[in-house]
Order: C-alpha cells, then structure tokens, then sequence
C-alpha cells in the first residue's frame, strides 16, 4: 500500500498542488485564447464611428469649407469692383462738376462776343450796345442764381457784420446811425455761405445833431 493512502479519507498535499498548478495553466491558456479573438459587432458598435462615417464626415467638412472659400473670393471680388466703380465715379464728379455751370455760362461768353463786335464796328450804336450788356448781365445773374448764388446789395439796410464790410463812416442826416448809405462792391452767398461780404459805407449822426443834444440835455438839467 502506498504511503499516502495510509490515512482513510485524506489525501496527500501534493496532490493538491498538482491539480491547482494545473487549473491555472488551463485558464491562463483560455485567457490567451481569448486575447487573440476578433471584436465581434456588438463590442464594434459600441467603440466609436467606424471608418466610412468618419470618412463621411470629414468629405462633408471639406465640402463646407470649400464652398465658404468660394464665398469669400466672390465677396472680395464685389468688394474690389465696387470699390474701383467709385474711384471711377469720383473722377468723373471731378472733372465734369462744372459742366452743368459752364453750359449755363456759354450763351453770356457769346452774347459778350457779339457785344464786342458791335461796338468796334464802323456805325457803333452805344444805346444796342448799353442794351447787349444789360442783357448779358441778367443772363450772368440767371445762371448764377441757378446755381445757388445769391446777390448782396444791402443799400439803405441796417448794418450787418456778417454780411456786410464796413469800409468808411459817414456822417447823414438822411439815415438813422448804423445803415448803408453807399455800396462799393456787392457781396455774394452760395448756399446760404458767404463767399464775399459786401463793401460799405456806414452812417453815423452828424455832429451837429450831437452837440445839440448834449447842450439840450444840459439845459435841461
């Protein structure tokens, strides 16, 4: 009889030990195994996006930012012709801002021209020629005023600073203090702004009418 069998109902340590290194050697292998084995399409699922719905999404993105490029290379575009468009429209507000004023001036320069070559005539009538010069001034004043140019001609009107340039004093018995008796040369405003002040001469009380008052006044007192 064995040694190990001596003892009814008991079994040698050994044996023991021999059957566990064994059940571990048979579930590292299962363990191996089991590395080894391809995902399968639940646990694939589960992971992430799979490479077609990645490669979908990256040729949408792409599409995307491709028509935004083309977007903005047609805004610059537009923004470039608009630009080029305006310089165009101020250089021809630059040269041709005048026509209009010089189309209203062409009938006054040929009316003046025709006025010249009557009165260097041989038989120069000066009252056709007084006549032509009157006409071409009022045609002169039409197309100013058609071009916002109003006339300055304060005579007998209050004093005004704004308006007016005082270039003398005079003494009148026939204004009150302060007015307009004479005007030397008249002023002009374009727009309601000045562009030339009118030229005066202003009245002041004589001094006679001065020294009698004042001895009035003494009198009184």
């Amino acid at each position: 009889m064995p040694p190990y069998a001596a003892v009814k109902g008991t079994r040698p340590q050994g044996i023991y030990l021999r059957m566990e290194t064994k059940d571990q050697n048979t579930a590292n292998i299962e363990a191996s195994e089991n590395v080894g084995e391809a995902p399968t399409a639940d646990s694939a699922s589960t992971s992430g996006p799979d490479y077609e719905s990645l490669r979908m999404m990256y040729d949408d993105v792409e599409a995307k930012l491709s028509d935004a490029n083309e977007q903005m290379l047609r805004a610059r575009a537009e923004v470039e012709n608009v630009r080029r468009r305006g310089e165009r429209e101020v250089e021809k507000a630059r040269k041709f801002a005048l026509e209009g004023f010089f189309q209203e001036l062409l009938p006054v320069r040929d009316g003046m021209e025709m006025g010249i070559q009557a009165a260097t005539g041989e038989v120069a009538d000066a009252t056709k020629l007084r006549e032509g010069i009157e006409l071409t001034l009022k045609m002169v004043d039409a197309a100013m005023a058609k071009f916002g140019l109003k006339e300055i001609d304060p005579l007998n009107s209050p004093f005004n600073p704004e308006l007016h340039q005082a270039m003398a004093v005079q003494e009148s018995d026939q204004q009150p203090p302060n007015t307009v008796i004479a005007v030397y040369q008249k002023g002009f405003v374009l727009n309601d702004r000045l562009i030339r002040p009118a030229r005066v001469v202003v009245s002041k009380a004589p001094a006679a009418a001065s020294d009698s008052g004042s001895h009035g006044g003494e009198k009184q007192t």
